[in-house]
């Protein structure tokens, strides 16, 4: 009776050893992509929740000063309206530390920049601290102005003394920092939702402003 045999490859597998290898390694690769997108998921749901929060602590500081936002509270009442233009952005944090509880909610879990990192306190906080920017004309009698968002936004034109100025003039949209093209928005009414290009441009035009100014977390030379 004639018998069969499989022919060995150069390393002295056979063939079916060979596919064998190939299906286990491509399983492995599968295995990897599909832990770095649900890792990659859930850091996107911690950086959401993390502005949900720092909406709420804002909507509760309002409370307490009159109905108004820290960007429009002179600093001797206790605000930052001194603050707003420059690298001042983390000052407006800082001054609701008492509402935020912990800078960790000031930090995006996907922040790429590797300058940046988590503040240890509030007492010494600063904008290598921050992934989010502030809308600093964003009250509450605007819903949907724009109040805080994910730093890599732009819309082509270089910062005017920290701030970014958005209108529907100009396209704008996110850059492949944090969260690859995408970005969160928090809006003036608490509303957090991650957006697009599209969406952002979106946003905008139905802000309620005309211009939105973005003071931008800059860091130094």
């Amino acid at each position: 009776m004639r018998t069969f045999e499989y022919k060995r490859v150069n390393d002295g597998m056979t063939l079916v050893e060979v596919l064998m290898v190939l299906a286990i390694v491509l399983m492995l690769a599968a295995f990897a992509l599909l832990r770095m997108t649900y890792h990659h998921h859930v850091y996107k749901v911690f950086c959401t929740n993390n502005l949900k929060q720092v909406g709420l602590a804002t909507r509760v500081w309002e409370g307490d000063n009159n109905d108004k936002y820290p960007p429009v509270v002179p600093a001797t009442n206790g605000g930052a309206m001194e603050f707003t233009t420059g690298p001042n952005a983390w000052k407006i944090f800082q001054v609701m530390s008492n509402e935020l509880s912990t800078t960790k909610v000031l930090f995006c879990p996907l922040e790429t920049d590797q300058r940046r990192f988590l503040a240890t306190n509030f007492q010494y906080l600063n904008n290598s601290n921050l992934s989010f920017f502030v809308g600093v004309d964003a009250n509450e009698s605007i819903p949907n102005a724009i109040l805080y968002g994910d730093r890599n936004i732009t819309n082509g034109m270089p910062l005017n003394n920290a701030l970014l100025e958005l209108t529907t003039n100009r396209s704008a949209g996110w850059n492949s920092e944090m969260h690859r093209w995408f970005g969160n928005l928090c809006l003036a009414d608490g509303s957090v939702y991650q957006a697009s290009n599209a969406e952002l441009r979106v946003a905008i035009a139905n802000s309620g402003l005309a211009t939105n100014r973005l003071q931008i977390p800059i860091l130094g030379p």
